[in-house]
């Protein structure tokens, strides 16, 4: 199966560029650019994530914009970026893991299922959604650590600052001192705390998302099929040939990733809030043993009701939104700069 196919027609009147395939890509470019691309947009996000691992963590609700100022006025714009060494440093290999799974299984499960007689749309939507779920298994192998650790520095806020600084009894020195101590105090183990609800929070979250982003995307283009067939001179009389801009294309992309983002953080943001309490606390009060699931849950229903499970789900919803759309167009944008053969892939656009 080609799912350049699918692109083809996912709307009527609508002739959109192919879509880009894994036997298409110069691997070395696409894992190398990936690196540097995905690299500094997970700089220009992180602060939110900071931002909402300590709403998570806190024993009290805490507003994001008190939160944010108080971070500013005692820790500078320095305290937003805490663990961010670290977590760059894992954000590269589980990155060059997730685009991997997610190329090779989307174009597999692909394949396989237009051969079992599923139509196009249909295929496309569960191609993207199992590579959606594959992708987040593999990459937290590697993150899962990464995550531990650099999560233990972003809550470690200043000791001048009250709302932050009695989050952690631990106080670290870096990621390499954190790593350490976490080996030392819980063993390999303690860095894969919160493996399994990781698992369970990324791979539905990813899947969902992947499906819902396939399905928001063709939607829109058939609304703008429609539109523009309804308009004689634009689809000429009734044919098809309205071809749309990069611009457009872009917007449309952005669009499906905000919407997709927001149900898929609704849905899975208690079990983030879960996973990020049982990678960070450290089970004061339970014998110094760390918190288990059941545990986590009752102490946030105790702090709050059902509602503190949603902490920090403002600024989650908008990480993942501003992540989402500028994660899939500077991932379209990846895979065209990776194609093995620009001139050929440029004229087959072309005579498309």
């Amino acid at each position: 199966m080609s799912l350049r196919a699918a692109e083809d027609d996912s709307a009527s009147g609508i002739h959109l560029p192919a879509e880009i395939d894994w036997e298409m890509l110069d691997k070395s470019k696409f894992f190398i650019l990936g690196a540097a691309l995905f690299s500094g947009v997970s700089a220009t996000l992180y602060p939110m994530v900071v931002l909402k691992t300590r709403q998570q963590v806190s024993m009290s609700n805490i507003p994001c914009f008190k939160m944010a100022f108080s971070m500013l006025r005692h820790e500078g714009p320095r305290g937003f970026y805490r663990g961010f060494g670290t977590s760059l440093m894992g954000t590269i290999p589980a990155r060059t893991l997730y685009m991997a799974a997610l190329e090779v299984t989307k174009s597999t499960v692909g394949t396989a299922t237009v051969k079992l007689g599923f139509s196009e749309a249909t295929a496309s939507t569960i191609a993207n959604a199992a590579a959606g779920l594959s992708a987040a298994m593999a990459a937290q192998l590697v993150w899962t650590p990464i995550d531990v650790v650099s999560q233990r520095l972003m809550v470690q806020g200043s000791n001048n600052n009250p709302v932050t600084s009695n989050v952690s009894s631990y106080r670290y020195n870096g990621g390499i001192d954190a790593f350490r101590k976490i080996v030392r105090t819980d063993g390999l183990r303690g860095l894969y705390r919160g493996f399994g609800i990781s698992t369970l929070t990324y791979a539905p979250s990813n899947a969902v998302w992947w499906g819902s982003y396939s399905v928001a995307h063709r939607l829109i283009w058939s609304a703008i099929g429609c539109y523009y067939c309804k308009k004689g001179d634009e689809c000429g009389g009734g044919g098809g040939h309205f071809r749309p801009d990069s611009k457009a294309v872009v917007a449309v992309q952005g669009v499906s990733a905000a919407m997709a983002s927001g149900f898929s953080a609704l849905v899975t943001m208690p079990l983030d809030t879960i996973k990020t309490r049982l990678q960070v606390l450290e089970g004061e009060g339970n014998g110094g043993r760390p918190p288990t699931i059941g545990q986590t849950v009752r102490n946030l229903v105790k702090e709050g009701g059902l509602s503190a499970c949603y902490r920090g789900l403002g600024p989650r919803w908008a990480s993942m939104s501003m992540s989402a759309t500028t994660m899939i167009t500077t991932y379209e944008f990846l895979k065209r700069l990776s194609t093995k053969n620009q001139e050929s892939f440029s004229s087959g656009l072309s005579q498309h």
